[in-house]
């Protein structure tokens, strides 16, 4: 579960590095009807500070992992981040579990197992992926971008993003108007493929730092992956 809670693209740069790059007049509701009708510098610019300018999101999610020759599996639940480096992943029922960190530490609960896998961010942060999600990140520096070589056809603005420091693919699918992430597609080195979709996306919400504070539940088993 950690593995696909942490590739999400929602929230860039520590606060004040990102305050200083926030620019409102970026993230305005300009119309645009399709990828080929902006300059791939022009979505980079809007969606770093789409991001940069919001310090809280919510949404839900319907994610679908597959793999070579495996069945699909899909999950839902709900997602909240928080500046800087603060998320939660609730997954509903049947496959109820909760990944929450709260800055320092990852925490990866899977309750049919009564398991916790306890993750340092440092640790996690060797994802450039998950170094973006945690708001450590930059688009620029850290990914090669491109346009996809066709038009999606799904109303969407996507773009590309492979890490040059190499890892797994990802394709963010952007409300053209808003430029918040609606679609995001992780592809591993391997083929696996992790697909997520956002709906009821709330930015700037009030969200207490209670709901990024993680208790263990009594009698569950900790996991503590050693360092390499």
């Amino acid at each position: 579960m950690l593995a696909a809670a942490a590739v999400i693209v929602v929230s860039l740069g520590p606060i004040a590095t990102a305050q200083a790059r926030c620019n409102p007049s970026h993230t305005g509701s300009r119309e645009s009807s399709s990828d080929s009708s902006q300059s791939l510098d022009t979505i980079l610019t809007r969606v770093q500070q789409r991001y940069d300018c919001s310090g809280s999101l919510q949404a839900n999610f319907v994610e679908t992992l597959s793999s070579p020759g495996g069945m699909p599996r899909t999950r839902k639940g709900t997602v909240y981040f928080k500046k800087v480096g603060r998320m939660r992943w609730e997954f509903a029922a049947p496959s109820q579990g909760t990944v929450v960190s709260d800055g320092k530490t990852v925490y990866d609960y899977e309750k049919d197992l009564n398991q916790v896998v306890e993750l340092p961010v440092s640790k996690a942060l060797k994802s450039s992926a998950t170094t973006f999600l945690l708001g450590l990140g930059n688009i620029r520096r850290d990914f090669k971008a491109t346009l996809p070589p066709a038009p999606s056809g799904d109303g969407l603005t996507h773009v590309i993003l492979t890490p040059k420091g190499g890892g797994d693919t990802m394709e963010l699918g952007l409300d053209p108007k808003s430029y918040n992430i609606v679609n995001f597609k992780l592809t591993s080195q391997i083929g696996g493929v992790t697909e997520l979709k956002f709906s009821d996306i709330q930015t700037d919400v009030a969200l207490k730092d209670s709901l990024f504070r993680f208790t263990i539940p009594a009698g569950a088993d900790i996991v503590r992956p050693q360092e390499n």
